[in-house]
C-alpha cells in the first residue's frame, strides 16, 4: 500500500477492482482543515474519465505497469499482433484493447505498449503519423459548402477530412488522438 505523497501523472491505481490511471492531480493545502489530494483518473479499460478526492496521508493501492516497445506486425483476423523489441517475443493484443489506434496502424509501425501482470491494457501511438491518402474525390474550389474540407480514405481504411487541395497519393501527417489532419509531408 501506497499513500496520496505517490500520486503522480502516469500512475495507475487499483480502485474497486478497475485500474485508473492518474491524468492530473493536485496537493491542496488550504488555510483552513487538513490538506487534500485532488486528482483527475482515466480508466485503463474503458476510457471514462473522473475526478476523485483523498485526504493527505490516506492509503492507496498502486499497480505495477510495464511500458514496453513493440513493433506492429500484422492484423490476424481477431487479434493484434505486435513483437517486443527487446526480446522478439510476439504479444496477441485483442481488438478491444487496440481500440481506435488501429485506425493509424501500419506494419512495422513502433509503439508503447503497457502490461499490468503480462495482460495488455492499452496501445501509446505516436502523437501523430504520416498516412498515404488512397482515395478522395478532386475537390472543386468554389465549393465551400463543405468549409473546404472533404472526405479522404488513408491506407489504413479509415477515413479523415482533409482540405480542398489534396489529391490521391498524397502522405499526410494525421494527428493520432484526434484523427485531425495536420499537414501534407514531402
Amino acid at each position: 500500500m501506497a499513500s496520496t505523497a505517490d500520486i503522480k501523472n502516469g500512475v495507475v491505481l487499483s480502485i474497486d477492482g478497475q485500474l485508473w490511471n492518474v491524468i492530473e492531480f493536485q496537493h491542496v493545502k488550504p488555510g483552513k482543515g487538513g490538506a487534500f489530494v485532488r486528482t483527475k483518473l482515466k480508466n485503463v479499460v474503458s476510457g471514462k474519465t473522473v475526478d476523485r478526492t483523498y485526504n493527505a496521508g490516506a492509503k492507496i493501492e498502486i499497480e505495477n505497469v510495464d511500458r514496453r516497445d513493440f513493433t506492429y506486425l500484422y492484423n490476424d483476423g481477431e487479434n493484434f499482433v505486435f513483437m517486443d523489441v527487446a526480446d522478439y517475443d510476439q504479444l496477441n493484443v485483442s481488438a478491444t484493447v487496440v481500440g481506435d489506434a488501429a485506425h493509424y496502424l501500419l506494419e512495422n509501425q513502433q509503439v508503447q505498449i503497457a502490461l499490468n501482470n503480462g495482460n495488455p491494457l492499452y496501445i501509446d501511438l505516436p502523437a501523430s503519423v504520416v498516412l498515404e491518402i488512397t482515395y478522395t474525390e478532386p475537390g472543386l474550389q468554389g465549393d465551400r459548402s463543405s468549409a473546404g474540407t472533404k472526405p479522404a480514405t488513408l491506407e489504413t481504411g479509415h477515413e479523415i477530412q482533409v482540405p480542398l487541395f489534396v489529391e490521391q497519393g498524397t502522405k499526410v501527417k494525421v494527428d493520432t488522438r484526434t484523427g485531425d489532419y495536420l499537414g501534407r509531408v514531402s
